[in-house]
């Protein structure tokens, strides 16, 4: 039975470092073959179908991240350091070209053209980071740790933006250290004022 996990595993491992390269058209079950060493039809096995293959890549990606969420709450009490916290993660991921991308900001930019099935399950990775950020702003602002300038809500999906933005503006430009650039003001603005 572990045998056919690793391969699953591996057959999303390699369609997901496709996506990052050539978005959701940009690849086929004859790479993931050529990538994984397994006939295409061991794939389908697998995954009957491309759609049931991202589809099922994008529902672990979101449990993963619900997972981490969970873990980084634990750790890391303060409402401020959590925003850092998340950001930092990204900006790492840009620095160093061998940890992944967001899988969901990619296909989020082809959501257009992507099958109902794998569109639904973007738009749920967005929706939980969205309703993980209301909550953090939330806490943040009850116990004085955040300044909001808006409602909780709009200042949760502010942060998603400024932090996809960024990294879509770090690819774009080849820089890593413009994530930092555009994230650094909006954490300033999030961050109290102390008073002397």
């Amino acid at each position: 039975m572990s045998n056919l996990l690793t391969t699953s595993d591996e057959i999303l491992a390699s369609a997901r470092n496709l996506i990052m390269s050539g978005g959701y058209n940009g690849f086929s079950y004859a790479d993931i073959s050529e990538v994984v060493g397994i006939r295409k039809a061991s794939i389908h096995h697998h995954f009957p179908s491309k759609v049931d293959l991202v589809r099922e890549l994008v529902k672990r990606y979101r449990e993963d991240g619900q997972a981490s969420v969970v873990t980084l709450e634990q750790n890391v009490p303060d409402a401020l350091d959590i925003l850092k916290v998340y950001a930092n993660h990204w900006a790492k991921c840009i620095e160093d070209a061998s940890r992944p991308y967001c899988v969901c900001a990619l296909l989020a930019s082809e959501l257009p053209s992507l099958p109902p099935e794998v569109a639904t399950e973007v738009t749920a990775f967005f929706r939980f980071i969205s309703s993980w950020l209301t909550a953090v702003m939330e806490r943040g602002y009850k116990s004085g740790t955040l300044n909001l300038m808006s409602e909780p809500h709009v200042e949760a999906e502010a942060f998603l933006a400024t932090v996809y933005g960024a990294m879509l503006s770090a690819r774009a430009y080849e820089k890593p250290e413009v994530f930092s650039t555009i994230l650094g003001p909006a954490l300033s603005r999030l961050t109290p004022t102390v008073s002397h």
